[in-house]
């Protein structure tokens, strides 16, 4: 019995050990395994990365690019983020059959009134359509409920056993578009109606694209730019490195079909987006249209190819406006390529002005000198220069001419005779004069055209300078330079001689702060002596009082003096001088004591319609610009009201209430209104002002009569019409009445007188 025992209790071990063992692999096993799949199997984090993957994403926060503004920082250029919104039907909010139907019928009517895309049926058909497929409920059977009391059932009474149907539920948690993209302003608007609001469900706002925005269209828009065209171009282009703003990114969850919501913790975290910098311009959006119209009006009167205008202000060189324009094959004036800063030409007379300044500097000319103009005929001087001036000078009897009359009349022989005289045989010193005005290289603005034309200066002893080069460059021909390089020269006379490079730009800044100034720079302190300068500044004035711009600016047109030079200059573009095309242009700096502006027009044409001559046809757009400029300046346009008798305004425009107050205050008139802020139109009584408040319902189109351009445009644009406009003044008609229901996009005209 006892070796009985021991041996069972053997074999009982040797079971015991087996099982030990047993037991003893599967937990190594297990335990490397655990290992394995802890530091080498990477199956297990490819499937976590692809579960993570499914569950959360990344979507990126789109930076805006930053706003190019004006110099009062009116908005030229701005991003405007474009949203799409939805809404899903199959949420629990939606079961409601007659609240949804309720709220479905006041929303289709204000979606159609508000975008007019569709009629109030379709939005209530084609929710109603989408509820139907988003939301089922299904019978699938019946169940009694017996809600009898003891009584009822002791004695089996069928009182309060009520049959219920059952219902399976589907839900497609499909979202839902009903309209296009919106803004942020929009969105403001529409949020408040049914739906929309949340009332029923959450609505899903999706930030699907920004959309670049010019709020003045057209104007100026050459000088803004475009990137998104074959050739880039403008400060759009120039500076898309600063404007580009740097996208951030968030993470969302995924919570059910087609819905995903933002998550944030401590290792999954937003990255907010930056916006680009904003750029802050030296352009004055009121002058830029008043110039743009005025070239615009004289390029159709004299039937121009292409034109620009460019309004500087002396002492900073800040462009206060440049304008573009030429002719497409339709007819039209549109904004062209920059020819201020990319269009090199022969200028013509307006030459003249660096070749008296430099007779005077470097070759000491007396300014009494006199040479025989020829009197209108054609002169040969010397063995390769002949020219003739446009029209007789001087007397028959007397043709001898002083440098004054010379410059003010633009005698083409005295400079040609006077040029080879004092510099024969010093032709490499009269180009470094030359290069030392700044008209062999541009003096800035470069970076607004991809390729401006490369300027063109002959420098002796190559081969582009011939025997004629020297008596030619005396009078405009021979060198290619730009309408900006003759602006600059100018400006630098009207800037006592200090010559400062053209500045488009006054500051890059973020959300109004942190703003680095761009610095006014100088390209040369002095560029003649103050001898030369009073000369020179005298020629000009002549120029304007009783020389070649007389018709313009003497003092029987205007109550103000400028100096002013005319240039008319034979084109050679095509087969040669003969082909008939003519660059007519005129600089005018304004006020002739104590210059504060700089302007230019330049006008290319074909000899036909209207005139050739520069004074003709540059002659009106100065005028337009200097007026416009003599009178808003407060100090000047005083001037104007000198007398005993008290002079009250006999119409006073529409726009702005709180201007239009203020104009009233100034000149002590009675002032009613039904609102004190907000737009308005006005009747003007005596010594009163009765303004009118146009409404301010983004949904219809308001009432501008009355307006002048820039409050007219500013309110019709803000509501999403597109506008054109004729004349100047203020608002005579509008093409869609005041109070009519306006769909985004309509079209709209007006006419100023």
């Amino acid at each position: 019995m006892e070796e009985l025992n021991k041996r069972w209790q053997s074999q009982m071990h040797s079971r015991l050990n087996v099982i030990k063992w047993v037991v003893i692999l599967i937990v190594t096993g297990l335990f490397a395994r655990l290992i394995y799949i802890q530091f080498y199997d990477t199956e297990v984090a490819n499937q976590s990365t692809r579960v993570h993957k499914n569950l959360i994403s990344v979507h990126p926060i789109y930076a805006k690019d930053g706003r190019i503004l004006a110099r009062d920082r009116s908005v030229l250029a701005t991003t405007v983020e474009r949203m799409k919104i939805s809404f899903d039907m199959g949420g629990h909010g939606f079961d409601n059959e007659e609240r949804f139907a309720e709220q479905t019928d006041t929303l289709s009517k204000l979606l159609s009134a508000y975008f007019g895309e569709q009629n109030a049926r379709w939005y209530a058909d084609t929710m109603q359509q989408i509820r139907k497929r988003v939301f089922r409920r299904d019978s699938i059977g019946f169940e009694v409920k017996d809600n009898r009391s003891l009584f009822g059932k002791l004695f089996n009474s069928k009182k309060g056993l009520d049959t219920v149907t059952l219902y399976k539920i589907k839900r497609s948690h499909t979202t839902t578009y009903l309209f296009s993209d919106v803004d942020a302003n929009q969105w403001d608007e529409i949020s408040n109606y049914p739906i929309l609001n949340g009332s029923m469900g959450q609505v899903i706002r999706d930030s699907v694209k920004f959309i670049r925005t010019y709020p003045h269209d057209n104007l100026a828009r050459r000088v803004i730019g475009r990137t998104n065209v074959e050739r880039p171009y403008g400060i759009e282009y120039a500076y898309r490195d600063s404007l580009k703003g740097i996208d951030g990114k968030m993470y969302k969850q995924y919570m059910a079909p087609n819905f995903r919501a933002k998550i944030e913790n401590d290792t999954i975290k937003t990255v907010a987006a930056i916006d680009g910098a904003d750029i802050v311009t030296t352009l004055d959006i009121e002058l830029q249209d008043v110039a743009d119209r005025a070239l615009r009006q004289s390029l159709k009167e004299q039937d121009g190819m292409w034109g620009t205008t460019v309004v500087m202000e002396c002492a900073t060189g800040d462009i206060l406006a440049m304008v573009n324009l030429r002719k497409n094959s339709k007819g039209e004036y549109t904004e062209g390529i920059n020819y201020a800063v990319g269009q090199r030409m022969e200028p013509g007379s307006t030459m003249k002005l660096a070749t008296t300044i430099i007779l005077l500097d470097k070759a000491h000319l007396s300014p009494e000198k006199q040479y025989n103009s020829g009197y209108g005929k054609k002169v040969k001087v010397g063995k390769y220069n002949e020219v003739a001036d446009s029209h007789p000078i001087g007397t028959r009897k007397n043709p001898k001419i002083d440098l004054k009359t010379a410059f003010a009349e633009s005698a083409n022989v005295y400079f040609l005779k006077a040029v080879i005289d004092k510099f024969k045989g010093r032709e490499t010193e009269y180009y470094s004069a030359l290069c030392s005005l700044y008209l062999d290289r541009h003096p800035a603005l470069t970076e607004l055209e991809q390729d401006p034309n490369r300027v063109f200066l002959p420098k002796p002893g190559t081969d582009k300078w011939y025997g004629s080069t020297l008596g030619l460059l005396s009078y405009g021909y021979g060198l290619e330079i730009t309408p900006m390089q003759t602006l600059t020269l100018y400006n630098a006379v009207a800037n006592n001689g200090k010559m400062v490079a053209p500045r488009l730009i006054k500051a890059f800044e973020r959300k109004g702060k942190d703003a680095v100034e761009v610095p006014v720079k100088v390209l040369s302190e002095q560029i003649c002596t103050p001898q030369t300068l009073a000369l020179v500044r005298e020629y000009l004035e002549q120029v304007a009082l009783t020389g070649t711009a007389e018709g313009f600016f003497s003092e029987e047109q205007v109550p103000f003096r400028v100096g002013a030079k005319t240039g008319t200059a034979t084109s050679a573009k095509g087969v040669g001088y003969k082909e008939g095309y003519h660059l007519g242009s005129m600089v005018t700096y304004l006020p002739a004591d104590n210059p504060r502006y700089t302007f230019i027009t330049a006008i290319y044409k074909k000899k036909g319609k209207g005139s050739i001559f520069g004074a003709t046809v540059a002659g009106p757009v100065q005028k337009r610009i200097a007026t416009y400029l003599y009178n808003r300046e407060e100090q000047w346009a005083q001037r104007l009201m000198v007398g005993d008798v008290k002079q009250l305004p006999i119409d006073v425009k529409g726009g702005n209430i709180e201007h239009i107050g203020n104009v009233a205050s100034r000149f002590d008139l009675a002032t009613a209104y039904t609102s004190p802020t907000g737009w308005g139109t006005t009747r003007t009584g005596i010594n009163s002002i009765t303004i009118r408040s146009t409404t301010a319902e983004k949904r219809v189109v308001p009432d501008v009569m009355g307006m002048g351009l820039s409050d007219a445009l500013y309110l019709l644009e803000d509501r999403g019409l597109k506008v054109s406009f004729s004349g100047s003044g203020k608002v005579v008609y509008q093409s869609i009445g005041a109070g009519t229901a306006l769909h985004q996009g309509d079209r709209i005209k007006i006419r100023l007188e």
